[in-house]
């Protein structure tokens, strides 16, 4: 009877460690089919991901983006560069790309690329120094220009109207769209009770280059506000530290684009808005009276001063309510580079020279002396 319990124990003993083995080799199989398939997963995701890399970023983008290759730069800082503005997607294997197909010597110097640029395009053109692909056209759109001006431009360079242009730019569904994507730039204060424009100001003035022979007007929009966001963001900190928006900086560099040519006297002219502003005296610039008036004239009269509307700094206290035209750089950095000085007082004789003075009685001496 003993021996029959013993027998019995060994059996169910071993039967439990046949059970076990089976749950072990189970569980090995189920360990090695999962990494097979992780292993496979693995390979196909890195294959799916050296493909895309391989492609260029983005086949229908236009977008040119400004890349600077300095002196000196190896490979690797040039593929760093290139991944940095988003012109490739991953820059080891642009790197191996470039090694295995042997291809050395590129150049310095500023390039104009696009993300739908293939690898062997900016090969191509980082060794011979020049764009690899020619734009189909270009377009210039000159610093000081209003959203109006701009219209006519694009008219005379593209297949769409005037018309379509401005309707574009105020459409609001667009307008909201252009501000969730470059809200550094755009704000609701682009939407101002008494703004004539929500753009006004925002297309920056460069030369445009467009790799279609249509490009769709939304794209050649969304070009020029690209480019002012790039403008503009150097200066972000220093107008935070200031409290001062970039709706505010654009308005004040605006004036500036309207008032002066040379860069010192733009910088004067700003100390002499913001000698103004902090004593409460309206600015007095006549080419605000214009904006207003919507309308060019080669002389401002003294009833074109007393029009009752918002952008007439001769009526209001500070800025107006926006731009009254696209600033270019160099009067973006004259608002926040501007001296300090005690003038309060401007005006351009018949060669088109600024005189500033103290004292508005300095001031109407010099209009006897170079104005009568």
């Amino acid at each position: 009877m003993e021996n029959k319990t013993k027998k019995d124990i060994m059996f169910n003993r071993m039967k439990e460690k046949k059970k076990e083995v089976k749950i072990v080799r189970r569980i090995v199989l189920a360990i090695v089919l999962v990494v097979l398939i992780g292993g496979g997963i693995a390979a196909y995701s890195g294959y799916k991901y050296v493909t895309s890399a391989l492609q260029p970023m983005d086949k229908n983008s236009e977008e040119v983006h400004t890349v600077n290759v300095e002196i000196g730069s190896n490979l690797d800082s040039i593929a760093t560069l290139l991944e940095k503005n988003g012109i490739i997607k991953d820059a080891r294997i642009f790197k191996y790309y470039a090694k295995f197909n042997n291809e050395s010597d590129f150049q310095a110097g500023e390039y104009a690329l696009t993300k739908s640029m293939t690898l062997d395009e900016l090969i191509e053109s980082l060794k011979s120094g020049k764009v690899y692909r020619q734009p189909v056209f270009t377009m210039t759109i000159p610093e000081g220009r209003t959203l109006e001006e701009i219209a006519v431009r694009i008219e005379e360079k593209t297949a769409y109207s005037a018309e379509e242009f401005m309707a574009l730019i105020t459409k609001p569904e667009f307008i909201d769209q252009m501000i969730a994507k470059y809200p550094t730039i755009l704000t609701e204060e682009i939407k101002g009770e008494n703004l004539r424009h929500d753009l006004e100001g925002y297309l920056y003035p460069a030369t445009y280059s467009f790799y279609e022979e249509k490009p769709s007007l939304e794209s050649i929009v969304d070009q020029m506000l690209s480019a002012t966001n790039k403008a503009i963001v150097p200066y972000t900190e220093v107008l935070a530290e200031q409290e001062k928006s970039v709706h505010w900086l654009l308005t004040f560099a605006s004036l500036l684009e309207e008032e002066a040519t040379a860069t010192t006297d733009r910088e004067m002219i700003a100390s002499v808005f913001y000698n103004r502003m902090e004593k409460d005296m309206p600015l007095q610039t006549d080419p605000t009276v214009l904006y207003a008036l919507g309308e060019h004239k080669d002389r401002v009269l003294y009833k074109d001063l007393e029009i009752e509307h918002p952008y007439n700094t001769y009526k209001i206290q500070g800025m107006p309510p926006g731009p009254i035209s696209n600033p270019g750089k160099i009067s973006i950095e004259a608002v926040l580079n501007a001296p300090k000085s005690d003038n309060f007082y401007f005006l351009a004789d018949k060669e088109g020279v600024n005189r500033f003075s103290k004292t508005y009685e300095e001031h109407l001496a010099k209009i006897e002396e170079f104005l009568r």
